[in-house]
């Protein structure tokens, strides 16, 4: 089956601060973004009552189905995915009719079918009569230019979970090849550049760090010219290539860098400031949206490499 990563899969709880846990001795329940410490339900709030539509659910009403996907094209605007903001009552995740979890009031769901436009991993059903507020991918993406705090907030909860999956993937000795990643392709890339209120192109030689694990980060990168090696702990899980970006999760969330870049050639290399990130995603929604689902992409593979 293939996993739109809505967290809602039977998968270890993530933890308060990944890297400090065992990833062994968490328990089996799954992760959903309510558990992130970026996770804000009032922000969530404000930016679904702004853009949404309101919805009532009876009891026993199925929102969604595991596998469902939303239909593209001209005639598929009815059954976009959409991602829910709870307000009333409760909605219950299975999977393969077991259960996973309640999600309550001032709780989102869904949002990774959305960001990824991947058939939904879990089926959530109405546990009582409730009340939300959903946003399809158009919905979302729009609201984004209102609120790129918004798209950020969702960046790090993503991360959160990112972390937890790069602290157990460490623990495993490598199994193939390195992930190779891109993002923007060149149109949206020189888009993008130009939408930055500021930014520089540095350039590096070959075999050159361009950030170490566990330091400060003020700066994402967009590489414009050749690859660089992202690695955790000494072992290398991607690859990134022009269009590609590294660096961000320090950038978004202000946490410290969780991966080491080395250049694998000469690159040049595009430096972004969060101020002027958060500028680009409001003049044009449409770049968080694309790194929301490189995330997503980053997510997909390191779930195969444990599986």
């Amino acid at each position: 089956m293939t996993d739109d990563f809505d967290f809602t899969k039977p998968q270890p709880a993530q933890p308060a601060t990944p890297a400090a846990q065992s990833p062994s001795s968490a328990p089996s329940a799954p992760f959903k973004p309510a558990q992130s410490r970026f996770y804000d339900a009032k922000v969530a709030e404000e930016l679904f009552r702004s853009a949404g539509k309101p919805e009532r659910f009876a009891a026993g009403h199925a929102l969604f189905t595991e596998e469902e996907k939303a239909k593209g094209g001209l005639f598929g605007g009815r059954n976009a995915a959409r991602m829910h903001y709870v307000v009333e009552g409760e909605v219950a995740l299975t999977h393969r009719g077991k259960p996973l979890d309640t999600v309550k009031p001032g709780e989102v769901f869904g949002e990774m079918a959305v960001v990824s436009e991947r058939p939904r991993s879990a089926t959530a059903t109405a546990k009582t009569d409730a009340a939300t507020i959903s946003l399809d991918r158009g919905e979302l993406q729009a609201a984004f230019a209102r609120s790129p705090e918004f798209a950020l907030m969702l960046m790090s909860v993503m991360f959160d979970r990112l972390r937890f999956l790069a602290a157990r993937l460490a623990t495993r000795k490598a199994t193939g090849a390195a992930r190779e990643a891109s993002v923007f392709d060149a149109a949206t890339l020189a888009q993008f550049e130009q939408a930055l209120p500021r930014a520089s192109t540095v350039r590096h030689w070959q075999d050159t760090v361009v950030m170490r694990e566990g330091q400060t980060g003020a700066f994402m990168y967009v590489v414009k010219s050749g690859r660089v090696a992202i690695s955790i702990r000494g072992t290398m899980v991607e690859v990134v290539q022009p269009g590609g970006i590294f660096g961000e999760m320090a950038l978004v969330d202000q946490a410290p860098r969780n991966a080491t870049a080395t250049t694998q050639t000469e690159c040049e290399l595009l430096q972004v400031d969060r101020p002027s990130l958060l500028a680009a995603v409001k003049a044009q929604p449409a770049f968080a949206m694309a790194m929301l689902r490189g995330v997503a992409e980053r997510l997909r593979y390191m779930n195969e490499q444990l599986n």
